[in-house]
């Protein structure tokens, strides 16, 4: 019996009060380590109606001037209008960043294993704190994300696109999208239903708001072979969506934790990404975790692959590692695991070198999604890793 299920995912545009929070975060980091690559950064962002504030700790010999920093990343969003409801010229901004704890460094700096002795290698960092962190790839897209959330991250990223480029000139920053896909034995045969919801100028007649986001952004993503007769698309569904953004709702960095990794469709440890420099596990952890996933799946050892690692604070070693392949694997999973640690270090230090992770890179990847973005070149994202894996099984 052909078993069936249907999976929805969902995603949001740069300009929804989440992620302009996130941006922000990701742009202070990022401004830090231009100047200091070195630097330690745990930013959080809270937006609401005229107000942007900014805190949390760091330590960094980079002087940046903060206001400028945000404001800079609300106008490139496209906040630049009192009408919108939101103005990064006139917001109010507040700064309580401070100096982080001496406390957390200590385990950071050295990590507990270099301090007895283990190994002098350079890789002596510490986990910057307790947690677990998990990762995931599937063969269902080109890039080994699950099709849910990549069918809505690319609604996403059309709506912000035609937004950008004159196509839709009344679409606003804020929106939101979501994909249903039907499943049979686990393998995605159709998109049975789709949402986008985009704030809109108040001029803007709903009919002609739904004509132009099917035609402009549903119809040049959702594939035709995915598609039929009884797909639903659903454009604005509760009728007008002029007031938005940090108007409309608050905003807080990090709590689109799910769209930024995989839309559910794999388990989260979490921790979130935005605004952590990279001896933050949560981050570093996480990407470690989807970039060996992915090469586990592009190897063709399993078609569907999940890792969880878990590290203790101050320490650099994981203190587990667990790989479950669904059944799909061609090897047993603990042999898997075991040529996964053979073939990479998941030490923090060693995870950061590997990708590049003190260069200012984090900015674009604050919306759309952190796991699956080979556009963006992420050193995660890599498939480096097969032969090695292979010759290791």
């Amino acid at each position: 019996m052909i078993k069936r299920k249907i999976f929805t995912s969902e995603s949001v545009t740069e300009g929804h009060p989440d992620k302009i929070c996130d941006r922000i975060s990701d742009s202070i980091l990022d401004a830090l380590l231009k100047e200091d690559k070195d630097s330690r950064c745990a930013c959080e962002t809270i937006a609401t109606t005229g107000l942007i504030s900014v805190m949390g700790e760091i330590s960094s010999k980079a002087i940046i001037d903060v206001q400028e920093i945000v404001r800079a990343a609300v106008a490139d969003i496209g906040y630049t209008d009192s009408s919108m409801g939101f103005d990064a010229e006139t917001c109010a901004v507040i700064n309580m960043l401070h100096a982080q704890s001496p406390d957390i460094a200590l385990g950071v700096d050295r990590s507990l294993e270099a301090k007895a002795g283990e190994f002098d290698d350079g890789y002596d960092t510490g986990a910057g704190d307790q947690g677990m962190m998990f990762g995931y790839a599937c063969d269902e897209t080109p890039e080994l994300m699950p099709m849910p959330i990549s069918l809505a991250h690319k609604l996403a990223r059309r709506l912000t696109e035609v937004r950008k480029n004159g196509a839709l000139p009344y679409l606003r920053p804020d929106g939101k999208t979501q994909v249903s896909v039907e499943y049979e034995d686990e393998r995605p045969v159709r998109v049975s239903t789709v949402v986008v919801s985009s704030q809109h100028a108040k001029e803007a007649e709903l009919d002609k708001i739904r004509e132009d986001i099917v035609k402009n952004v549903v119809d040049p993503i959702i594939p035709a072979d995915f598609r039929d007769s009884e797909m639903k698309i659903f454009v604005n569904p509760t009728g007008r969506f002029v007031i938005g953004g940090p108007m409309g709702d608050s905003g807080l960095s990090g709590r689109k934790i799910i769209v930024d990794t995989y839309g559910g469709y794999s388990r989260h440890g979490g921790g979130s990404f935005s605004g952590k420099d990279a001896t933050k596990v949560d981050r570093t952890g996480a990407y470690a975790c989807r970039y060996l996933a992915k090469n586990i799946v592009a190897a063709g050892l399993a078609s569907r692959c999940e890792i969880q690692i878990a590290y203790a604070i101050g320490v650099a070693r994981p203190v587990s590692v667990l790989i479950d392949t669904f059944g799909t694997g061609k090897y047993d999973d603990d042999k898997v695991k075991d040529a996964v640690t053979r073939s990479f270090d998941l030490r923090p230090a060693a995870i950061i070198e590997a990708f590049g992770l003190r260069r200012p890179i984090y900015s674009p990847l604050s919306a759309y999604g952190h796991m699956g973005r080979e556009e963006l070149c992420a050193g995660w994202e890599k498939t480096d890793l097969v032969e090695k894996l292979l010759s290791n099984i």
